[in-house]
């Protein structure tokens, strides 16, 4: 059986997805083992000994100063949990939630945080046995941490709340016995240990940015398709042009385009047909590769968050130190974020200035909306339109989150990150740029046959033949919204990409 292995250090985005979409198991190392139970045995020694230590025995937030006795410890984390389980809205996909449990199982095996081995373990069973909480989408300020979300996969493992379990939709304790896992009692400091941390947020963002690499590649094959559609010169793709300026992202961007349309006949030189192109084909390196440059560093900071500890206080057990600190604060992933839900509308936003170009006959010398019959036909009019609605909405969604903050727990909490709100504007994105990039497509093959066909380029005729086997040319007008779907479809699957990268191999 396919598995994940955690010891806290080593988790990859990768990873992440094996265990969130294809139901690999996860297990702990030995050494996690070891750390988690040398950090449980320092938590149990300052609750015999009545150490005021936060979150242990203390109360949480504005009540960091109310002291709790030893008796009260194992209530003050119950109380915590349904406390604080607080969201609102439509639930999160189950790839995401499984996400946000193998995060915070990692976070945990990295043995800063006092929770019990058992626990834990009961957790990654969870995961392993596919009981997934029902974890609602909306209710968290991204610090400290996801505390409202995470409450409610917690929930489940108290016999509480509700799950889904093979497709049904049962109470905590039902989903938890039909899987046969037994349900738990918490004890001190386990509840603020499971509850403390930002891995809703890295979890919805760590998906996103999964799929932001196949996209960005996507956005690659889409221009190219429309190059040959538009006679687009190649001629500023030369590596000469872009050795001088070299942005990584704009470099292999420049590279990708000459890969996917070498030994195209529908593409032109500098001065052949024209001088030059407008921004949108000439400017695709530069366009393309920032918003590939910005999917790198955000990247970079969830490889870092997916391997942290994350929650508060942590627990040092070498040096018997128990810390307050704000590792929870989510304001490293909500800046990426926001970031990305920049990169990802501008990739959007030149689509649909392509499919424009496509569809409007003064700059593209094709026929009007891509149709013979115009008039009578409205061809890919509507499409555009469409895509220039998804493309505004996008812009309202890529307003930073992180730029809000509004103080709680009695301005205890006085500045959160709201990176929870980023990621999953980040994700809903990205679904907007996905469906503008379809467009963007079916308009580019639908003006090659119109244009005449020749022959295509290594990458781009790889892509045409899978578009054409599932799509057929616009001659009379049809429902556009299914052939749309059937694109969006075929790059959720990744499946163009793939066959373009065995022909000519990986897109940068």
């Amino acid at each position: 059986m396919n598995k994940v292995i955690l010891d806290g250090n080593s988790l990859t985005i990768q990873d992440v997805i094996n265990v969130a979409r294809n139901n690999y198991t996860v297990e702990l190392t030995d050494a996690a083992v070891e750390k988690v139970n040398k950090s449980r045995k320092l938590v149990d020694r300052f609750v015999d000994s009545e150490k005021v230590v936060y979150g242990i025995t203390t109360g949480f937030g504005k009540f960091s100063d109310v002291v709790i006795s030893k008796e009260e410890a194992e209530q003050l984390q119950t109380n915590l949990i349904t406390s604080h389980s607080c969201g609102v809205g439509e639930q999160l996909d189950e790839e995401i939630v499984r996400a946000v449990m193998l995060l915070r199982a990692n976070a945990l095996a990295k043995g800063f945080s006092g929770i019990r081995l058992s626990t834990l373990k009961k957790l990654i069973e969870m995961v392993n046995k596919g009981v997934h909480p029902i974890i609602p989408e909306k209710g968290s300020l991204g610090s400290s941490g996801d505390l409202a979300p995470l409450s409610h996969m917690v929930l489940v493992l108290l016999g509480e709340g509700e799950a889904i379990y093979k497709g049904e939709r049962l109470s905590g304790k039902k989903a938890m016995e039909a899987a046969g896992i037994d349900t738990i009692r918490l004890t001190s400091k386990e509840g603020l240990a499971l509850i403390n941390g930002t891995q809703v947020m890295t979890a919805i963002g760590a998906l996103t940015i999964y799929d932001s690499i196949n996209i960005s590649k996507m956005a690659d094959i889409a221009a190219g398709l429309t190059m040959e559609a538009l006679n687009g010169i190649v001629t500023a793709f030369d590596e000469k042009v872009h050795s001088v300026r070299p942005h990584n992202g704009q470099m292999n961007t420049a590279k990708n385009i000459l890969s996917i349309l070498n030994g195209s006949e529908m593409t032109s030189e500098q001065g052949e047909i024209r001088v030059q192109d407008a921004y949108t084909l000439r400017c695709i390196p530069q366009i393309h590769g920032a918003s590939k440059d910005a999917i790198d560093y955000v990247i970079e900071k969830i490889n870092i968050e997916i391997n942290s500890a994350t929650d508060n206080p942590l627990i040092f057990e070498e040096v018997e130190e128990v810390i307050s600190g704000g590792n929870f604060h989510g304001q490293p992933m909500a800046l990426s974020f926001d970031f990305l839900s920049i990169a990802l509308a501008e990739l959007g936003n030149v689509s649909e200035r392509r499919l424009e170009r496509l569809v409007n006959p003064a700059l593209s010398n094709l026929p009007a909306f891509l149709v013979e019959k115009g008039g009578l036909n409205s061809g890919f009019m509507i499409v555009q339109y469409s895509a220039a609605s998804l493309v505004s909405e996008n812009k309202v969604l890529s307003h930073p989150s992180s730029v809000d903050s509004i103080p709680s727990s009695a301005n205890q909490e006085d500045h959160v990150s709201m990176g929870t709100i980023g990621a999953r504007k980040a994700r809903e994105i990205l679904g907007n740029v996905r469906k503008v990039l379809a467009m963007e497509i079916l308009g580019a093959c639908q003006a090659i046959d119109l244009r005449g066909k020749k022959q295509l380029g290594a990458g781009t005729s790889i892509a045409y033949k899978i578009i054409r086997e599932n799509t057929d040319k616009i001659v009379d007008d049809k429902i556009m919204y299914k052939e749309i779907n059937k694109c969006e479809d075929l790059i959720k699957s990744n499946e163009i990409v793939a066959e373009v990268e065995k022909a000519i191999g990986n897109l940068l």
